[in-house]
Formats: C-alpha cells, sequence, structure tokens
C-alpha cells in the first residue's frame, strides 16, 4: 500500500502546493491556506466510503481564491492542493489516531489531543459533520507517506517564507487563513460571527496585529469575535513566536457570507467578500508594519 499511495501522490499532487509569490517582497507579511485544496487523488477517493462532495464538508472552500490579492501587495500565499480531509497541515506532524490504523502506532505519536479523540488528527478519521471517511483501517505506512511526501515539504517551505521574511525586515507576521462553517453543530443551530480571529490568546504575535486586523474587519461591517470559538490551530501556535520575530494570527470567515454551504459554490455575497478582503490584505501589507515600526523605535 505504500507504494500505491506513493504512486498516487506523485500522480496527482505533484506539486503538493503553491508559492504564489510578489513580483518584489515590499512587506513582512505572509499570507497561508492549508485547508482550501480541492484536488482529491482518486486513490483516497477509492479508500473512502464517501463521495468527493460529502469530503469536501471539510474544505475551506475558495479560501485562497479570497487572498489570491496578497502578492499584488508584496505578499506570498502559500496554499495546499490537496485536502484536508486527506492530510491536515494545522496539526502536529504525527498526532495519529489509533483508530484509524490496524497497526499500533509509534512511541513517538501523539494519540491524545483533543483533535485526535475527535477524529481529526493529522490523517483526519471524520469529515466535518461527524461523518467516517474510510471503508478499512489504514497501514501506518501509508500515513507516513502522507506526512513525508506532503506535510514536511509545505512546513519547510512555509518556515522558509518566514525566515526569509524575518531576514529581509527584522520581523515577520504570518495570516493563517481558513473558513468555518455558519453553524457550529447541526444540532446547534447559532450563526457563528463573520470572522474569528485566534491568536492563541495572546501568546502567539503582538496584540496590536490582532487589534489591527480585528478593527479592519469590523470597519467594514462585519462582527469579529476574538479566540472563540477558535483560538488558533498548530499552524499559529507553532509559528507564533514574537520574542524571536515571529507574530501569527489565524483568519476563520463564516462560509455563510460567500458560500452555498450545499452545492459549495460561491453565493451572492462572494465578489463583496473578495472585495473587502482585498482591502483588509492591502491594510495589513502596508499599513500595518508602519504601526510595528512605530512601536519599535517607541521601546
Amino acid at each position: 500500500m505504500p507504494v500505491r499511495e506513493r504512486a498516487a501522490i506523485e500522480a496527482e499532487l505533484t506539486p503538493p502546493f503553491v508559492v504564489q509569490e510578489p513580483e518584489r517582497l515590499s512587506t513582512p507579511v505572509v499570507f497561508c491556506s492549508p485547508h482550501s485544496g480541492r484536488i482529491y487523488p482518486d486513490y483516497f477517493l477509492a479508500q473512502s466510503q464517501l463521495d468527493a462532495h460529502t469530503l469536501r464538508k471539510s474544505e475551506d472552500c475558495y479560501v485562497d481564491e479570497l487572498f489570491s490579492c496578497a502578492p499584488a501587495y508584496g505578499a506570498p500565499l502559500i496554499a495546499a492542493l490537496f485536502p484536508r480531509a486527506y492530510l491536515d497541515l494545522n496539526r502536529e506532524p504525527y498526532e495519529l489516531d489509533p483508530v484509524l490504523f490496524d497497526e499500533p502506532l509509534p512511541a513517538y505519536a501523539n494519540a491524545h489531543t483533543t483533535r485526535v479523540i475527535g477524529g481529526l488528527g493529522t490523517i483526519a478519521r471524520i469529515v466535518g459533520d461527524g461523518t467516517e471517511i474510510y471503508r478499512d483501517r489504514l497501514t501506518l505506512a501509508a500515513a507516513l507517506v502522507r506526512i513525508e511526501a506532503l506535510y514536511r515539504p509545505f512546513h519547510a517551505a512555509l518556515a522558509g517564507l518566514l525566515e526569509r521574511t524575518r531576514n529581509q525586515f527584522g520581523y515577520a507576521i504570518l495570516i493563517d487563513c481558513h473558513s468555518m462553517p455558519s453553524n457550529s453543530t447541526s444540532t446547534d443551530r447559532r450563526v457563528r460571527p463573520d470572522i474569528v480571529l485566534g491568536d492563541r490568546f495572546g501568546t502567539a504575535c503582538d496584540g496590536m496585529l490582532t487589534a489591527f486586523v480585528q478593527q479592519a474587519f469590523s470597519s467594514r461591517g462585519y462582527g469579529v469575535h476574538v479566540n472563540r470559538p477558535y483560538a488558533g490551530g498548530y499552524i499559529t501556535e507553532h509559528y507564533g513566536q514574537p520574542v524571536r520575530g515571529i507574530n501569527a494570527l489565524q483568519v476563520e470567515i463564516n462560509r455563510g457570507l460567500y458560500l452555498n454551504e450545499t452545492t459549495l459554490e460561491p453565493n451572492g455575497g462572494y465578489q463583496r467578500l473578495l472585495t473587502d478582503i482585498e482591502q483588509v490584505v492591502a491594510s495589513v501589507a502596508c499599513d500595518l508594519p508602519g504601526c510595528f515600526e512605530q512601536a519599535s523605535a517607541a521601546e
């Protein structure tokens, strides 16, 4: 099976991600879209008991397109081409679910996080509504192929973009871009806010970044929550190290703003959101760095 897994990746997921570079790197901001990939390998579909449309319930549909303007404002955008239902980049590399595999996990696997327990580890067991993905258990070797061929190269590229940016500007700002269902669960029909910003309760970035992005969205009429219900995942936690000059903020967009969540096609709000996000991106890329530099000079 590992041979078939690797062959499927090489045939359908080469490259596994894209980096859209600006003509000139002119801002210390890097944008990341780890969950908007929509290439579902045939081999993966054959393993699943679900059709491709159902698997897309976990996808951050079109988030890469919503932020595709970033290079025009001097910032790179890195985006995965494979879906999170196949491999989740916003997890530790070995958050593995023992229920999913036909053999014991290695000692280095972390099988006890709340994400794993919920079925949403590095290799997800379920899609967003709790439906089981796979017909049968997987081999551990097949999972390790995905991690080595997809996860590690993506994170190496993201780390490289941040290091390059920090070397040039003295600091870096990571905006990790996601979307969320408009309702929290199938039984709880409360509508979520328009935007949720996650900064790991102030540990992943300078509070100036959170406040700036919150104001950028709220001034355009969006309701914004901070750290509830999402405080930021692995990417925000892992890369957000303000003491090392890297600030990370997760941005979650309510899918109801731009998406028909049944057909997964853009709805009538898509164009307005696209325009508003471009204005936010422009402000973050062009105006926010000055705020950081003024604060640094004042220290």
